[in-house]
């Protein structure tokens, strides 16, 4: 058989970047094809209809359905305030009054006969859409919506979490295989991302988010400071939606990892430039990787592109690193490529690889689990 291909993250600080941003609904689009953007230009916007409630009129007021009418003191598409009065009735010589009151600001939007209800329609909430990335409006679909193009330093992690943010880049002062502690962080991080080191400490992330930075990039982490980081364990198949406020980004793997040297002189050259960064990550499917988004650097390092060479297979010595469960995240060395298939753990005959993991371990892995570091 031919090479085996196996592609790796993408690093590089020249690369054209698409990203598509789509309304949920039809609004209105706000740039046109050929406008240049920043990250944060708002480039579309929709109103979403607000929350319905339901207001038991008849319930409250101890009558039957038929006589709500009676009571209304406020007709459909009248706007109401919190607290309004919203029906009302009197007892005997008028001693004794019983009202129901809005719940909520919104509209009259029905009353029913058969059942003495009333719904009110909250405000609609405007919907805002950003262009995430800095570039020109490469296309526009009406009412729906953009895509942005960019030339742009690009570098993708094997994971993250937290969403969408944007920031500026900030090189931590230390070594890439340097444990990254609370001492290792700026004084002021508001609005930054953090570059660098490996295995941040529990406290450094807490630390960071406290002081305001979004983002934080870094070698590796441990599956414990992520947990405690997020308050929660969490699965690896789909990500991106956590409620941070710092989204973490990591390079290489878990565990104790070094950041790569070529991830490193990417950034670094351009530390100080605004970035856009997501951790979204999807795994099962290799769909979406976590990302940092920069303005294009002329520097040649990492601009070659990806972290192996084109049309190089694997080979004995091949620094690999895993990208499926369970051993996620975990890099090696390809130390034997056995020539005939093996029967796998799902019932499947696959080609498989040796890998010696960092901390000394041979594993046995399908070579589809597997991507080329270099």
């Amino acid at each position: 058989m031919g090479s085996l291909f196996s592609p790796g993250l993408a690093v590089s600080s020249r690369h054209t970047v698409q990203k598509r941003r789509e309304l949920p609904i039809k609004g209105e689009i706000l740039v046109r094809q050929g406008e240049r953007v920043t990250g944060d230009t708002v480039v579309a916007r929709a109103e979403l209809e607000g929350e319905l409630r339901i207001v038991r009129v008849a319930e409250s007021l101890g009558v039957s359905p038929e006589e709500v009418h009676k009571a209304l003191r406020v007709s459909i598409g009248q706007q109401v305030e919190a607290g309004q009065t919203l029906a009302e009735i009197q007892g005997l010589w008028g001693l004794f009054r019983s009202s129901v009151s809005a719940p909520t600001a919104g509209t009259v939007e029905f009353v029913s006969a058969s059942t003495g209800h009333l719904g009110l329609r909250a405000a609609p909430k405007l919907l805002t859409l950003s262009a995430y990335i800095s570039g020109t409006v490469f296309a526009v679909e009406d009412q729906r919506a953009v895509v942005i193009e960019s030339e742009a330093t690009f570098v993708q992690g094997i994971f993250g979490v937290g969403g969408e943010k944007t920031g500026r880049l900030k090189l931590l002062d230390v070594s890439p295989d340097a444990a990254v502690t609370e001492a290792d962080l700026p004084r002021e991080a508001q609005g930054l991302v953090l570059v660098g080191g490996r295995s941040p400490t529990p406290q450094a992330l807490a630390e960071a988010s406290k002081r305001g930075a979004v983002g934080f990039v870094t070698g590796s982490i441990s599956g414990e400071t992520l947990r405690q980081y997020l308050g929660y364990d969490i699965g690896i198949a789909l990500t991106g939606d956590e409620a941070v406020p710092m989204t973490v980004i990591v390079t290489e793997g878990f565990g104790d990892i070094a950041m790569g040297e070529r991830v490193l002189a990417t950034l670094r050259a351009v530390d100080g430039e605004p970035a856009s960064i997501n951790g979204a990550t999807q795994v099962r499917a290799g769909a979406q990787r976590p990302e940092v988004i920069a303005p294009a650097s002329n520097a040649r390092a990492g601009a070659e592109a990806r972290t192996r060479e084109d049309g190089a297979g694997l080979r004995v010595g091949a620094r690999v690193r895993i990208i499926r469960v369970p051993h996620f995240g975990s890099a090696g060395t390809v130390s034997g490529m056995p020539h005939n298939l093996v029967k796998i753990g799902t019932g499947a005959w696959a080609r498989v690889l040796e890998v010696t993991l960092v901390n000394g371990a041979v594993i046995t892995v399908p070579r589809a689990n597997v991507e080329l570091v270099e």
